[in-house]
């Protein structure tokens, strides 16, 4: 290997166009990692295996892109917030709640919920009407919360399976010219009145709450609408949105990745220079201890410690370090036989100088180069190795790495179902992620060691 500048790696690095595109999908990934951890609150990392965090989301729902590409428009799932308006008329005090929809799919709604949390006292009445496009209203329950003299605050969630709605809706089946007994609430409201397809318009919930003396406070209310595509990148069969899984696994791929690739080059690097620059029987002593580690089958080991001690993320890294350094620590051996015998090398040993610093200031440096180009290759290893364990359910479940993600697919058998938007996208990240540092590595690679150029 011969001695090159930081000048003359800039300038040929500038002149690879795999280095360029490898370092312009890093800054890409860089990105989404900042815009994840900006936008995605922690909370929601930490819930990800939470099931009562995904409850107001659909299972196994296609991503809304999807409508783009399909003749016939899937129905979106929608959380939909109300526009709130207050008014009073002879001590009855009106808190009236809509919610807008604009709905212009080819298909019924599953289902929806209304969820609210209302402060008030005394005697509550509550009714849930729906507008619909033709002019019609359609009252769905009129109902009263529980008395209470003191101010109480009141939890509810009403489905539109509930038994009440489906009575009203039988009572009002003149309005419709087909049968609506065996018809579920969702494609009855969302038919034409003539016959039982779907009305495309806007349509509003409006939910009025009455009380007499004092007003009650909406705290927290919302209407979901049940659908088959949500999110850009759908829903797992857990109802978890995908989206924050894959951006939340962008910057622990690269933190396991670049964390593997520093820790086992460094300690590679400083293990076979000083094996190196010592020689005799301090070099042999060390190269078979590397031998040894280097003869040992990775994957089967990783397995046996994942499921014996633990299977952290943490200790995973560690893991994976104690197995990457080896091949590092034979090529900087062999490097620095030959710079050991550099005058200026020499000329430090007769000066009296330590081996520490010999090595440190006049050996290690000149291996840096090849140090960054090993890094770079390293870091794909890195991750495709944790993904592996995870797909094998001996990762760490507690973090939404894209291994965990292609796991939970396996378990679910989203390939036979044909949910392509959970296996695709996290595949194509580990595949995009490596190829990355595999070009940068390479572009390297070919600068710091002349024999690899043509």
């Amino acid at each position: 290997m011969s001695s090159v500048s930081s000048a003359d790696i800039k300038r040929e690095f500038s002149k690879s166009v795999l280095g360029i595109t490898g370092i312009l999908i890093i800054i890409s990934l860089i990105t989404v990692s900042i815009i994840a951890a900006i936008t995605i609150p922690a909370s929601t990392f930490q819930e990800w295996n939470n099931p009562e965090k995904w409850l107001e989301y659909p299972k196994t729902s296609v991503p809304i892109w999807v409508n783009y590409f399909t003749a016939e428009k899937i129905p979106e799932h929608k959380i939909i917030e109300p526009q709130i308006f207050q008014s009073n008329s002879n001590n009855v005090y009106l808190t009236s709640q809509q919610f807008l929809i604009n709905f212009e799919f080819d298909d019924f709604p599953s289902d929806f919920v209304y969820e609210y949390e209302a402060k008030y006292s005394n005697a509550h009445l509550i009714s849930v009407n729906l507008l619909r496009p033709d002019g019609l209203e359609v009252n769905l329950l009129t109902m009263s919360l529980p008395f209470s003299e003191n101010e109480t605050i009141y939890k509810q969630r009403i489905f539109s399976t509930d038994e009440m709605i489906k009575k009203n809706l039988l009572m009002s089946s003149n309005l419709f010219m087909f049968d609506i007994s065996q018809k579920s609430v969702t494609d009855i409201l969302f038919s034409d009145t003539n016959e039982n397809k779907i009305l495309k318009g806007n349509y509003a919930f409006v939910v009025n709450v009455y009380g007499i003396d004092n007003q009650s406070k909406i705290t927290d209310s919302k209407i979901v609408l049940g659908g088959k595509a949500y999110g850009f990148m759908g829903t797992d069969e857990l109802r978890r949105d995908l989206a924050v899984g894959l951006l939340w696994g962008t910057p622990l791929a690269l933190f396991i990745g670049v964390s593997v690739a520093i820790g086992s080059v460094v300690v590679g690097l400083i293990y076979g220079v000083y094996s190196g620059y010592k020689g005799k029987k301090t070099d042999e002593t060390m190269m078979r201890f590397n031998d040894i580690i280097y003869a040992l089958p990775a994957l089967p080991f990783l397995i046996i410690l994942a499921v014996t001690i633990s299977n952290s993320i943490f200790l995973m890294i560690g893991f994976l370090m104690i197995f990457s350094w080896v091949g590092v620590a034979k090529v900087s051996r062999s490097m620095s036989l030959q710079i050991k015998t550099r005058q200026y090398v020499e000329a430090a040993k007769i000066m009296g100088q330590k081996d520490s610093k010999i090595i440190f200031r006049h050996i290690i440096p000149q291996l840096l180069p090849y140090a960054f180009a090993s890094i770079a290759i390293s870091v794909p290893a890195a991750i495709t190795t944790e993904a592996g364990l995870s797909f094998l359910g001996l990762g760490d479940p507690s973090f939404p790495t894209w291994g965990q993600i292609l796991h939970d697919a396996n378990t679910y058998g989203a390939t036979a179902q044909g949910f392509w938007w959970w296996i695709i996208p996290p595949g194509l990240l580990i595949a995009i992620t490596g190829l990355a540092f595999v070009f940068i590595g390479n572009a390297l690679d070919s600068i710091v060691n002349p024999k690899l150029k043509r």
